[in-house]
């Protein structure tokens, strides 16, 4: 089973007030419910692919409306696995449409957006987004690497009223259009946590951010192991190349012909080519020096080398 489908498969078996049922029912039929004249009589037809949010709409309509939805199944076209799960109210359907708060009551024109007075109390928002996940939302496991949460819905202003109440939680969501409507997506990690969260998924939740804190501590190590890798190259590259500039000098013009003080720093490099040059100050026989004092010497005798590279180039 998929990460969303776990997430919705919890988010049904919440126990809420019955004006957050309300609120979420509202969301479900509005975005999954399609409206069709039968017999001189208004049919709604709830269509869902998640057997878990079918029995939860059915329980829904039956539990707050004292109906009883006939229920459909049938395969997906193009012979793929999933079943299409169809829940049909026959009874009292202008009635339902209208307190739940998506049709006006005296008529059949479609209330924009989302009625105010069915998320007036914060328990009733969370709710909202509830059902709107459990109607259009998916959200990437968060193993494959990316982080994704959407909620897909038909009409171009219920996008926006979505997007605008989960901005009142922060959560940064941007909205696009796509063929069949319009999608409203998140990106952020965190914020797809605190939407989890306010939506009540908490199992989720919890599986959710610990992928993320391991995937976050893992690139953090290997940020570091790669920042520590190159550095490491650097030095030994460094060391390298120090040690051929003074063996060049000690071949072609000796160590005992510099001075003093660069050949105590020559001398060690070729003893000790691994250590850094705050290890090399401190192995100084006249006396520990810092590593600044022991990378301007260093850098004497790289000058040194270069001139005598330039005098044998021209020889």
């Amino acid at each position: 089973m998929s990460f969303t489908s776990e997430t919705k498969k919890e988010l049904t078996k919440i126990e809420t007030k019955a004006c957050c049922k309300k609120a979420e029912l509202s969301a479900l039929v509005r975005m999954n419910g399609m409206l069709e004249i039968k017999d001189k009589q208004l049919m709604v037809e709830l269509i869902t692919e998640s057997p878990s949010t079918a029995r939860h709409m059915f329980s829904l309509l039956r539990g707050m409306y004292q109906v009883q939805p006939e229920v459909l199944v049938r395969k997906k076209i193009r012979l793929k696995k999933n079943n299409v799960y169809s829940i049909r109210l026959h009874q009292n359907s202008a009635k339902v449409l209208t307190d739940l708060a998506i049709f006006e009551a005296d008529g059949w024109e479609r209330i924009a957006g989302i009625s105010s007075d069915l998320i007036a109390k914060p328990c009733c928002k969370r709710s909202y987004l509830r059902g709107a996940f459990l109607a259009g939302g998916s959200v990437n496991n968060p193993d494959s690497g990316s982080y994704h949460l959407e909620i897909m819905t038909t009409y171009h202003d219920h996008a926006e009223a979505l997007q605008t109440l989960m901005e009142e939680y922060h959560l940064h969501a941007k909205m696009i259009e796509r063929k069949k409507g319009y999608i409203v997506y998140m990106k952020e990690g965190d914020k797809i946590g605190e939407f989890l969260n306010i939506i009540g998924a908490h199992p989720s939740l919890l599986h959710f951010e610990n992928v993320r804190i391991m995937k976050d501590m893992r690139n953090s190590v290997n940020r570091l192991v790669n920042c520590e890798t190159a550095n490491l190259n650097k030095t030994v590259q460094a060391a390298i190349r120090q040690k051929e500039n003074i063996e060049l000098i000690a071949e072609h013009f000796g160590l005992e012909n510099i001075p003093d003080k660069l050949r105590e720093v020559a001398e060690l490099r070729l003893q000790y080519p691994e250590v850094n040059f705050t290890e090399l100050g401190e192995l100084i026989p006249s006396g520990k020096i810092s590593k600044s004092a022991v990378n301007h010497r260093m850098r004497k005798i790289d000058e040194l080398a270069k001139q005598l590279r330039d005098k044998l180039g021209e020889t």
